[in-house]
């Protein structure tokens, strides 16, 4: 996932045709060894500005072309040409990565099968030049979400402070999970709750949830198991102001007595040699004790496409009934892709 900066126009010399010589212009230009592929080809009135490095010699082929000092912008650079540029063979690009994400000074990448991981991690350093370290993503371990992460270009810090919608988090990515792609998620949940509701936050981690809830207004109780994590999530509550909002618990969800007008769910469990363990739905009776009538469940999970929606849905509408309870659902969504086949899913339901 890469990031478009902002544009950056820059003075230069462009040769302006016809827009139907667009193509002759610019293979006339690479002919000359003029052609500057560092800013873009952009319409200017009638014509066609092509970015050139000089002027040359247009002889017959270009009878109405013309060279001025215009303003262009700066052409977008992505990974392959900063590879292609460190001499990648096309077969070398085909296992380039393509995913990736900027958290706060460093990137997190998918590195794969690729090769010259290092060269990768430098050419992803040209490409976003606000970070200063590139961290290969290699998995999440364990029940308590530790992340494998190694250092490949720059600096090496692992610690950052990441800021969404005005969110800001301090972690290390070398001790606890951040997922980029559950941004829009945590952002929404930040927007659904009331001012003053009471909301249980049953698998805390950082803060992700627990703090633009807070931040919203609410008041959080926020259950955490992994110590590293729980020290985040106290010192982000003091990093947002929202402290006096958060009731932070290092246990199991299972062990915390409360009351809530909503529960979140946000952990949906890790893969093991037997299969998934650890999910959401198998805490949901302790989710059901701590929620009041009229409560709304956000209840996530990792479901395989041929089961969407049935297996969740069946799952908490199961759980709702052993409680002696009734539901409704008021919503289901998709955040993200997990895994080939396998989508990260939320279902929201109000229980009587």
């Amino acid at each position: 996932m890469s990031r478009e900066p902002m544009r950056d126009d820059a003075h230069g010399l462009a040769l302006l045709v016809p827009r139907e010589r667009a193509q002759d212009a610019i293979d006339a230009a690479k002919a000359a060894n003029a052609y500057d592929d560092a800013r873009k080809v952009q319409p200017e009135g009638e014509r066609i500005a092509i970015p050139v490095a000089e002027a040359f010699d247009l002889g017959d082929r270009l009878p109405d072309g013309a060279f001025e000092d215009i303003e262009l912008p700066h052409r977008i650079r992505d990974l392959r040409d900063h590879l292609e540029a460190k001499g990648w063979t096309d077969e070398e690009l085909t296992r380039a990565p393509s995913s990736w994400a900027v958290v706060g000074s460093a990137v997190l990448v998918d590195i794969e099968e690729s090769p010259r991981p290092e060269e990768v991690g430098h050419a992803l350093l040209e490409l976003h030049r606000e970070a200063d370290t590139v961290l290969a993503r290699r998995g999440i371990d364990g029940q308590t979400r530790e992340p494998n992460v190694e250092p490949i270009a720059g600096f090496g810090d692992t610690e950052v402070v990441h800021t969404e919608h005005g969110t800001r988090y301090a972690l290390d990515l070398s001790e606890v999970m951040f997922s980029p792609g559950n941004q829009a998620e945590r952002a929404r949940m930040g927007e659904v709750v009331s001012e003053d509701e009471r909301v249980f936050d049953m698998f805390a981690g950082i803060g992700y949830f627990t703090l633009p809830m807070a931040r919203a207004g609410a008041h959080v109780t926020a259950a955490e198991i992994n110590p590293e994590s729980y020290r985040y999530l106290i010192e982000n509550a003091m990093l947002n102001g929202v402290q006096d909002r958060i009731d932070a618990y290092r246990a199991d969800c299972r062990d915390v007595d409360t009351e809530a007008d909503r529960v979140v769910m946000g952990y949906y469990g890790h893969e093991t040699g037997e299969g998934r363990e650890g999910e959401a739905h198998e805490c949901l009776d302790s989710a059901l004790a701590a929620l009041v009538d009229g409560g709304v469940v956000h209840m996530h999970e990792a479901t395989p496409e041929a089961r969407l929606w049935d297996r969740p849905i069946s799952r908490l509408e199961a759980a709702v009934a052993e409680a002696g309870r009734t539901c409704e659902i008021l919503d289901t969504r998709v955040v993200k892709s997990h895994s080939a086949g396998v989508q990260h899913v939320v279902v929201d339901a109000r229980v009587d």
